[in-house]
């Protein structure tokens, strides 16, 4: 790391890697163009497909392309523009001076002040992507089950939920920020297991019902094949959903949640509509697989490691004022918070290794599962 107070220029060194991971993209996805251009599958799949499957797919996955290839450079430039316009210290400061309307001040109600500007930055300028990707690629396809009304719905239910949840995350995370215990690094890798923990049990049980219906998987033929399977591996089958994707979507999916012995399955009403009873428990026995063969203790593992490097890391530079310098922040105006979103793309060599090798260790870990 560079020493603080040594006038690193950090900003600029941001902009010019992530330009250059943006030009190493742009050349994979246009490798990935030519791939798909391809007029026949590779021959040891090639029996898997009827031509007429294989042109839909290849059709579907050509736009879907094209699509996240013209999103990838609004984005870029996008948030290359803010950067360098100073976009977190305007925030900022639009955060405290609507405080200061409201009678109100201190850091941490300044702080969720400015995430939620943030956010509804996000939202608003998202919208079009997703509504485009909705209504027209995926329409385009014979995909796309929304309706505006759903649509609009789920849009307001994820912005309301994050108007209740972001504040005392965002609260939390900063009070300890403050700390100037050396051992605050590890504070906050606390901080985020207890909530990444809290999420994984809580999403499906409290968050995904607000956006989807659940209902026990009716007695006959699937259920005993999939019980069958269950009881075959020992795995500890307590419920079994079926969810109405298809009120949103006709791809089908299908997975499990649960910790200990309270497992539960969740199976898209789309995949047993689409799936033969032999089709759908092969694809619970990947799913299976996955927890037989330990993966998702093995990822959060190696994630929680990873993020506590990062967080150690991250207390080295924290009070650097090269940091906020650069970034735009002026003297006397270094929110807790910034330092840390500031590490986070300071830290984008760092990222963009990890998600090599993630999806590396994701790889082996499908194929194994393929296996089992």
């Amino acid at each position: 790391m560079v020493a603080s107070g040594d006038g690193f220029p950090w900003l600029e060194a941001v902009a010019v890697f992530n330009t250059a991971v943006f030009l190493v993209h742009t050349y994979l996805d246009t490798r990935q163009q030519h791939a798909l251009r391809l007029p026949a599958p590779p021959p040891v799949v090639a029996h898997l497909y009827s031509k007429e499957e294989f042109e839909k797919k290849r059709a579907y996955n050509q736009d879907k392309l094209r699509y996240s290839m013209v999103h990838g450079q609004w984005d870029f430039v996008l948030n290359t523009g803010l950067l360098l316009a100073g976009f977190l210290p305007a925030t900022w400061r639009l955060a405290g001076a609507l405080l200061a309307r409201w009678g109100w001040d201190g850091e941490i109600p300044q702080t969720v002040a400015w995430v939620l500007i943030q956010a509804c930055l996000s939202l608003v300028l998202g919208l079009p992507w997703s509504a485009y990707a909705t209504f027209v690629l995926e329409a385009r396809h014979g995909f796309n089950k929304t309706s505006p009304k759903t649509f609009l719905l789920d849009a307001a239910k994820s912005a309301l939920l994050g108007c209740l949840l972001l504040p005392p995350v965002v609260a939390g995370f900063t009070y300890i920020l403050q700390r100037s215990s050396p051992y605050v690094g590890l504070y906050l890798w606390a901080f985020l297991l207890a909530l990444s923990l809290f999420a994984v049990t809580a999403y499906p049980t409290l968050i995904a019902p607000l956006f989807n219906t659940f209902q026990p998987l009716e007695a006959g033929p699937l259920r005993e094949g999939i019980e069958e399977l269950a009881a075959s591996l020992a795995f500890p089958l307590r419920k079994l959903f079926v969810i109405d994707g298809s009120t949103r979507s006709a791809h089908s999916n299908a997975y499990m949640y649960g910790f200990g012995s309270n497992k539960r399955i969740v199976l898209y009403d789309t995949l047993i509509q689409q799936c033969s009873r032999e089709q759908v428990v092969a694809v619970l026995a990947h799913e299976l697989g996955h927890w037989k063969l330990r993966h998702m203790p093995k990822l959060l593992a190696a994630h929680q490691a990873v993020s506590l490097v990062q967080l150690l890391l991250f207390t080295l530079v924290r009070t650097s004022p090269s940091l906020f310098a650069s970034f735009g922040f002026p003297a006397g105006q270094q929110p807790a918070l910034g330092a840390f979103l500031l590490f986070n793309a300071v830290i984008g060599p760092f990222d963009e290794v990890l998600g090599l090798l993630s999806n590396l260790l994701s790889r082996r870990f499908e194929f194994q599962a393929d296996a089992f």
